[in-house]
């Protein structure tokens, strides 16, 4: 599509409506506005025109614009509720640091429709250009009530601080992006994230969600809100709750049920773990005699472990690693005085363990020796003494439950 057609032929682009839907009561919480142009033939999306780098800035910014005011209009005409999100990139705001954009904002806002209802998306590529302006502008735009949206967060780590420091309202993550990283990656990435949005307080959206394994993704990692083709496709007028695709509730439920399904067997397998260890506690003889106790136990968890020691409360261990090489059990007493209350939440686990006597297994971690993905079984020998049995990659992948 030629640019000078569009902006010449304004009367021919209409507004579409994607619904954004809420995990929280299932039904749509707001609308992603968009761009549709007829050519004489068919409507045709605007994405290439706005993403197209020779089209001129003005160009983008009337499209926009008139995009927008029929996008409000039409909310308060239908009387429709709501939050609407709108794209801008940081080219655009800058022509004239954004004050266009608020004026029509305060303009609607004087017929009824509350800047607190706006969600301005800017992507976070925006930062690598205007960065300061920028956020100095959103900023500016928070005052006035505007929720501020954060597109295709995860792009570039070195935008996390800038993004920390704006405190957006919204990091919306394209699940497409799962894609094109390996699952190990992609999980420390999204544990970023999550830790992010809740230290700021900012919900997590999920965009292009297509099949029902990226709802379940989006679901399962803390997504507050969707929006994809398999819930709803962009329309020309609002869609409901009772319009989607499928039903949100009864999706969620599946989830649901399986998540419980997974941690009652990954329960289960814990406690015969510490009916296990309790069976041989009377074969404990103090920390001098370590290794012949470890010897005992290596038998109960061939087919788990690859390797177990103790420590005493302080972190220092006590006894030889005993670890398995080609499914051969090898004593490693070198290891025995080290200590490891350098790892984060070693002391905060073993005072839990002495207060509640109960055994705990740890979230998967990556191993420095292995270079695998792995979680550790710890349990109270006594108030002083904790043995720790390291769970290795293989057994994990065959349960399923452990990946959770």
């Amino acid at each position: 599509m030629d640019p000078l057609d569009i902006v010449d032929n304004l009367h021919n682009v209409k507004p579409v409506y994607q619904p954004i839907i809420s995990a929280v009561r299932y039904d749509v919480i707001g609308y992603e506005v968009l761009g549709r142009f007829h050519d004489g033939h068919e409507w045709r999306s605007l994405g290439a025109f706005f993403h197209d780098t020779e089209v001129p800035e003005e160009f983008k910014v009337e499209v926009d614009q008139y995009i927008l005011e029929i996008a409000i209009s039409k909310m308060l005409e239908l009387n429709k509720e709501g939050y609407l999100f709108i794209n801008r990139n940081a080219k655009q705001l800058m022509i004239d640091n954004g004050e266009r954009l608020l004026e029509t904002l305060l303009t609607f806002e004087q017929r009824g429709f509350s800047m607190e209802r706006v969600v301005i998306e800017v992507t976070e590529n925006d930062f690598d250009e205007e960065a300061d302006s920028l956020s100095h502008l959103l900023q500016y735009y928070k005052t006035y009530g505007i929720k501020i949206a954060i597109d295709r967060v995860g792009a570039k780590s070195s935008n996390i601080d800038r993004i920390r420091q704006l405190e957006p309202h919204i990091l919306k993550i394209n699940t497409k992006i799962i894609r094109t990283y390996n699952t190990e990656g992609f999980q420390d990435i999204m544990h970023s994230l999550s830790m992010l949005a809740r230290r700021i307080g900012a919900a997590m959206l999920f965009e292009n969600i297509e099949v029902d394994s990226q709802l379940h993704f989006a679901w399962k990692h803390g997504g507050r809100y969707y929006q994809g083709h398999y819930l709803a496709q962009p329309e020309f007028d609002f869609a409901s709750s009772d319009s989607l695709s499928l039903n949100l509730e009864k999706e969620v439920d599946v989830y649901i049920q399986r998540e419980k399904s997974l941690v009652e067997q990954r329960l289960t397998l814990v406690l015969s773990w510490e009916e296990k260890i309790k069976k041989l506690l009377s074969k404990w003889e103090g920390p001098d005699k370590a290794d012949m106790f470890i010897q005992d136990v290596t038998d109960q968890f061939n087919e788990e472990s690859f390797r177990m020691f103790i420590c005493n409360g302080n972190g220092h261990q006590v006894s030889s690693n005993f670890r398995k090489r080609d499914e051969i059990l090898e004593q490693e007493s070198h290891e025995k005085g080290s200590n490891w209350a350098f790892r984060p939440y070693f002391l905060e686990n073993v005072m839990q363990m002495k207060t509640w006597r109960k055994g705990m297994l740890s979230d998967i971690y990556s191993d420095i020796e292995t270079r695998e993905m792995v979680r550790t079984f710890s349990y109270p020998l006594t108030n002083q003494h904790f043995l720790f049995i390291d769970i290795g990659y293989t057994f994990i992948y065959e349960n399923e439950f452990l990946l959770i």
